[in-house]
């Protein structure tokens, strides 16, 4: 296995195609209907833009296994340090240990880049991403009774913490 740095041109297709297998069969994307390819352009941009990284999980053919990436938390300057993650491993690829690996890299890269507050949004139906996150020192923060409804059921949305050390000199403005 090796990690890159994702890009549009050799991952989108893959990239998709994980978040559109979630979307249908799981609870870990609150959308109802699988994304367009044309999705993968705005939401790669959003990334350069943010100077948010898309870290991907290569096998030794060079197919994506997973994938791991931050955003903005909320648009407001005051939140410049907490980021918003999320994580997503191919239905042929899952209880290997690769969501660890991914989220191992993608909290170094958070230091890097003097993160201080990684929030991850986890349905409370989703035992394993639970687990996995609470292997890695988050913490549920906040609940959100029936935030959403899919599959003809109610859903709690749970967010989980991971504070960091980083920045050493946090700055207003």
């Amino acid at each position: 296995m090796q990690f890159v740095f994702c890009t549009y041109e050799d991952h989108a297709s893959a990239i998709l195609e994980i978040l559109n297998e979630a979307i249908v069969h799981s609870t870990a994307l609150y959308d109802y209907q699988p994304r367009p390819f044309e999705s993968m352009t705005p939401w790669f941009e959003a990334k350069r833009k943010g100077d948010f990284p898309v870290i991907g999980a290569i096998d030794a053919n060079g197919e994506l296994m997973g994938f791991a990436t931050y955003g903005t938390f909320r648009p407001f300057p005051a939140y410049k340090y907490t980021v918003e993650h999320s994580v997503y491993v191919h239905t042929n690829h899952r209880g290997k240990g690769l969501g660890m690996a991914l989220m191992m890299q993608l909290i170094a890269l958070a230091k890097q880049q003097d993160v201080h507050v990684l929030i991850g949004g986890i349905d409370l139906s989703n035992q394993a991403s639970i687990h996995l996150h609470e292997r890695l020192g988050f913490r549920l923060a906040g609940t959100i009774s029936q935030a959403a409804f899919k599959f003809n059921r109610w859903l709690d949305l749970g967010f989980y913490q991971l504070t960091l050390e980083t920045p050493a000199k946090p700055v207003d403005g």
